[in-house]
């Protein structure tokens, strides 16, 4: 049996709120437009030579029931105006013979631009320190994103991020997820 390494990947988001917390996990799912998978969930690897695509075109290429790696990023809360959020992170290197990284973060009080620069950052950190690249971990991410484009290892980061607001006598739940497509 080959190997399954994704040559495509998409990203989406979505928000859910129901009495109950299961149902409001499956609600975001389904505004993320994933619910009708079986989702695999692995770990943070953007594969060597991989294409990051619109969600509709990698939607066109799955099947309702079929089994489909992510990497999830998940946050809830049943508390009235708690913030939450959930973000993936993605770095990709220059060089495309090389692997990138994908980050999840789920976070409390975090804006949606905060939890989505934390999570970029933390990739391209992850991917920096394979490249060799040099950093000052006390420099801010704006900093660091322009000393590494600048070194032309890293080719893009990018982010995508869900938050909302709970309220009261509901779940709130957020995902963002990067979906491989076998």
């Amino acid at each position: 049996m080959m190997p399954f390494v994704a040559r495509e990947l998409f990203l989406t988001k979505g928000v859910g709120r129901h009495k109950e917390k299961l149902a409001s996990f499956e609600e975001a799912l389904r505004n993320a437009r994933i619910a009708r998978f079986n989702l695999i969930h692995v770990s943070s690897i953007f594969p060597p030579h991989c294409k990051l695509i619109s969600p509709n075109k990698g939607l066109k290429k799955l099947k309702s029931g079929q089994v489909v790696p992510v990497v999830l990023a998940r946050a809830e809360t049943n508390e009235n105006r708690r913030l939450v959020a959930a973000s993936i992170g993605v770095s990709i290197p220059a060089n495309r013979d090389q692997y990138g990284y994908l980050s999840e973060h789920h976070s409390y009080g975090e804006t949606e631009e905060q939890a989505g620069e934390y999570a970029e950052d933390l990739a391209a950190s992850m991917l920096a320190t394979i490249l060799g690249l040099d950093y000052e971990t006390g420099a801010t991410w704006d900093q660091r994103e322009e000393q590494w484009k600048i070194s032309g290892k890293i080719v893009k980061t990018t982010n995508i991020t869900q938050s909302a607001m709970g309220s009261a006598g509901a779940w709130t739940t957020v995902v963002s997820a990067a979906v491989l497509i076998p």
